[in-house]
C-alpha cells in the first residue's frame, strides 16, 4: 500500500493505493481559513489524516509522498518550528526582491516573478530574524520533515521556483551566493527515498514501521500525473482553487514576463503557469449548489458578451505576470446564470491564453487536454473550453492530486 498526501490551496487530502495502483482509501479535510492558513493547520490537517487511514491499511504501508503548492515557504528552526510567518503561494510582498533578483538570475528565469520561493526567501531574511532559522523550506518539505523528522530536503520540482538549476542538479553559484544561502535545502529527485517514518508516528497511528517517506512534487504535477498524459502534447489543466497549466514538451521553455516555466519530466518537460483566477472567485459568490443550478441555464456554445478577468483579488501570475492587476467583473447582470457564464467564459479564456502562450515560446502544440481539480465536474464549463481552445478536453481519469503523490511513492521515480 502506498499513500499520497496532496495539501493544495483550500484543504488537504489522501490516497493510499495498492499495489495494482487501485485506490483503497481517500479522505479529505478543509483549511478552516484558507487564505490565511498556517503550519499549524497543516500539522492538524496532516494528522488527521493519518488518524483516519483504516488500521488494516495503514500497517501494510510502505511508502508516502507528499505534494503541494510550491511557492509556499517558510523558515523553520532545527526542531521544525516555524521562526517567521508563513508566505502563501500568491503572496506578493517581495516585488522589491523579484526586481533585484532579475540583475543576478539568467534573462527570463523563474525566479524574477514576484511570487517565486527565492523572492519569498530574500524577502524572509530580510524581514525576519533569519538567525534563528536552521531551514528554508517548501510546504511540501516541512510536511515530508514531520513524517521523518528530517529537515533541510526538497526535490527539485518545489525547489525549481527557488532556482536551482534542473538541467545541471545543483545550485547555480549565483543563489549560493545570497545572504543565508545555506539554509537552502538539499535537493533530491521526486520520489526518492528520504527515510523511514519516525518511529513514534507509525507507533501511534498503527502504520508499518518500515514505511518509506519519498521526496515530493508540487500539487500540480501530482495532478498531472494521475492523469495520465503521458505524451508530448497532452496537457493537464488544474481547476482548482486556481488554474494551473501542465503540457507535456519535448522543449523546455521559460519566460518569466509571462509566469512561464518548465519542470523536469524524465527525458521531458513539464511546461507551464499558474494562474490566480480559478475555482477560488467563483466561490466567492456562489455555492457548489448554486454553480451546478446554475450552469444548468447556461449554452456553452454561445459567446458571453462580459468581458471579464475573474481574479479572487489583485495580482495574477500567468498568462499575464503582473502582481498590482486588478479583477475584471464588471458590469454585474442581474441575472445570475448571465454572471456565472462570463466568470466561466474569462476563465476559459485565461486557460486558451497560457496554452496559446506556451506555444509561442516554443513548447509542444497542444493536442488535448485532460481536466483535474473540482472544476472537472461542471460539464458546461468543460464544453466552453473545448469551444475556446479547439481541441478535445476531458475529464482526467484520475483527478485528484493525491492519488498522482501515491503514484510517487509506489514508483519511487517519475
Amino acid at each position: 500500500m502506498y499513500l499520497g498526501l496532496d495539501f493544495g490551496t483550500s484543504g488537504a487530502r489522501a490516497c493510499v493505493v495498492n499495489a495494482e495502483a487501485v485506490a483503497v482509501h481517500t479522505d479529505r479535510c478543509a483549511f478552516p481559513v484558507p487564505e490565511r492558513q498556517t503550519p499549524p493547520d497543516w500539522r492538524e490537517a496532516l494528522l488527521m489524516l493519518l488518524r483516519n487511514i483504516p488500521r488494516e491499511v495503514a500497517g501494510q504501508l510502505r511508502g508516502i509522498a507528499v505534494d503541494a503548492t510550491s511557492a509556499t515557504v517558510l523558515l523553520c528552526d532545527a526542531g521544525l518550528k516555524p521562526v517567521a510567518p508563513v508566505l502563501l503561494y500568491s503572496d506578493n510582498r517581495s516585488s522589491k526582491e523579484a526586481a533585484e533578483l532579475r540583475d543576478l538570475a539568467p534573462p527570463g528565469h523563474t525566479v524574477c516573478s514576484t511570487t517565486s520561493g527565492l523572492a519569498k526567501f530574500l524577502w524572509l531574511i530580510r524581514h525576519t530574524d533569519a538567525a534563528a532559522a536552521t531551514y528554508f523550506m517548501h510546504k511540501a518539505d516541512w510536511l515530508g520533515a514531520l513524517l521523518t523528522g528530517l529537515g533541510g530536503y526538497s526535490d527539485y520540482h518545489n525547489a525549481l521556483k527557488t532556482g536551482y538549476d534542473v538541467e545541471t542538479l545543483r545550485w547555480p553559484d549565483w543563489v549560493m551566493q545570497l545572504p543565508y544561502a545555506h539554509l537552502l535545502p538539499q535537493v533530491m529527485e521526486p520520489g526518492a527515498a528520504l527515510g523511514r517514518i519516525h518511529p513514534e508516528i507509525a507507533q501511534h497511528f498503527g502504520i508499518n514501521s518500515d514505511c518509506t517517506v519519498h521526496a515530493g512534487t508540487t500539487d500540480s504535477i501530482a495532478a498531472f500525473m494521475a492523469a495520465g498524459a503521458n505524451h508530448p502534447g497532452e496537457a493537464v489543466t488544474s481547476l482548482g482553487s486556481t488554474i494551473v497549466l501542465k503540457l507535456l514538451s519535448e522543449h523546455r521553455v521559460e519566460a518569466a514576463q509571462y509566469g512561464v516555466y518548465s519542470h523536469r519530466y524524465g527525458k521531458l518537460w513539464l511546461a507551464g503557469g499558474a494562474s490566480n483566477a480559478g475555482g477560488a472567485v467563483l466561490r466567492q459568490h456562489f455555492s457548489d449548489a448554486q454553480l451546478a443550478e446554475l450552469s444548468s441555464h447556461i449554452d456553452p456554445a454561445t459567446d458571453s458578451p462580459l468581458d471579464y478577468y475573474p481574479l479572487p483579488r489583485p495580482g495574477e501570475r500567468f498568462p499575464v505576470n503582473d502582481p498590482e492587476l486588478a479583477p475584471r467583473l464588471e458590469p454585474r447582470p442581474g441575472n445570475d446564470a448571465e454572471f456565472l457564464h462570463g466568470l466561466l467564459q474569462g476563465l476559459s479564456r485565461i486557460e486558451a491564453d497560457g496554452y496559446a502562450q506556451l506555444a509561442k515560446l516554443g513548447a509542444t502544440p497542444l493536442q488535448s487536454v485532460a481536466t483535474a481539480g473540482g472544476g472537472a465536474s461542471n460539464p458546461v464549463w468543460g464544453k466552453i473550453r473545448e469551444r475556446m481552445m479547439g481541441i478535445p478536453v476531458s475529464v482526467a481519469r484520475h483527478r485528484e492530486a493525491a492519488y498522482g503523490a501515491a503514484l510517487l511513492a509506489q514508483q519511487g521515480r517519475l
